[in-house]
């Protein structure tokens, strides 16, 4: 199977290399790329840089591939990664303690895969992740919070199998004064309705971190999924 995908940046790629690129980004070194076109587009432009969006297929056949949002997965496995990869701001002993408790219980061995999908944590959905470390909001708001502003999900190249396989097909220019204010919008958007997620009404049988912390709950438990 065949994939179309999209890749903002600041120049034309026609060729990703492996071993380029940020250790510190998502899912750790990698080609991140997305199946929506105006999603690169947005991701591509500065406030007053303009961009370019690269478009390749991907064969996928033969490719291990890690998709951290099917229902084989939950949310806290895609943290744990956040946390290998990410700096957080943990404000407590209850947050240390959250970080390793996570990263000992919910790893998934996420380097060994040519492929993952999943969330991209830009600057709004970081901060809701590192909320729910510090046991701000409960995992339900933070689910929710995930679906704010339609962020989309992207697609990571991991391994050179991987890059031998993309094609680069067109790129196109991106003026950053019609999509950077789209950026903005969709970021301001979903700040906004977090704020309103997080005032409605503590609901009893919420799960925060420290519920799970104190008794303990692991991967495989039911109130998770």
């Amino acid at each position: 199977m065949n994939i179309k995908l999209y890749h903002g940046s600041n120049r034309i790629i026609k060729q990703p290399i492996f071993g380029y690129g940020k250790s510190n980004n998502d899912y750790g070194l990698g080609f991140y790329c997305t199946e929506d076109a105006d999603m690169a587009k947005e991701w591509a432009v500065g406030a007053d840089e303009d961009g370019i969006a690269n478009a390749y297929n991907l064969d996928m056949s033969g490719l291990t591939v890690l998709n951290l949002n099917s229902d084989d997965y939950c949310i806290l496995e895609w943290l744990v990664i956040l946390l290998k990869n990410r700096r957080f701001d943990i404000q407590s002993d209850l947050g240390r303690e959250a970080k390793v408790y996570l990263i000992e219980n919910f790893s998934v061995d996420y380097e060994k895969y040519d492929v993952i999908k999943g969330y991209r944590a830009d600057d709004s959905y970081f901060s809701f992740a590192q909320d729910f470390v510090n046991n701000t909001i409960s995992l339900g708001t933070l689910k929710s919070a995930m679906e704010l502003g339609q962020m989309g999900e992207q697609v990571v190249l991991k391994s050179p199998k991987a890059f031998e396989t993309i094609k680069f097909e067109d790129s196109v220019y991106v003026d950053s004064s019609v999509w950077y204010p789209k950026k903005e919008r969709r970021d301001k958007r979903a700040r906004s309705d977090y704020f309103e997620l997080r005032q409605k009404p503590w609901k009893k049988g919420e799960i925060y971190m420290m519920q799970i912390l104190d008794k303990e709950i692991k991967k495989d438990d039911a109130c998770l999924r």
